[in-house]
């Protein structure tokens, strides 16, 4: 987002939101740097469009898809790295991440975690 000018993220973001509601019918109040990559402009601009700008405390290579067929070391980077206030980042192009997902949320609420909402967190 930093190499890009206001312009474009208004349109890139904007036709995200709409996507997200004709597919989901949900509205869009979080955002994501592509690859946590952002200036205090993007970040200051984004805020301006209504969004808040959520970064990740875990996440590992899953979105690589020529890195496909390790589940068993996704699981383990999620387990081994689960912390209170974590904010996990798993990517929807991952067939990994689907084949392991309920199983890690699973054990995460066996090791005594809760998920929760982001809305939970907004001050």
């Amino acid at each position: 987002m930093p190499d890009i000018n206001n312009e474009t993220i208004k349109t890139e973001v904007m036709n995200l939101h709409t996507a997200i509601y004709e597919k989901f019918g949900y509205e869009m109040k979080y955002i994501r740097p592509p690859k946590g990559e952002y200036s205090e402009r993007t970040l200051a601009y984004t805020n301006s469009l209504g969004y808040t700008t959520v970064m990740w405390s875990l996440a590992y290579d899953d979105w690589d898809e020529n890195k496909q067929g390790r589940e068993e070391y996704g699981k383990s980077k999620i387990l081994d790295n689960v912390h209170n206030g974590a904010v996990i980042l798993l990517h929807g192009n991952s067939k990994d991440n689907a084949n392991i997902l309920d199983e890690c949320i699973k054990e995460i609420k066996n090791m005594g975690y809760e998920f929760r909402s982001l809305n939970k967190f907004k001050k």
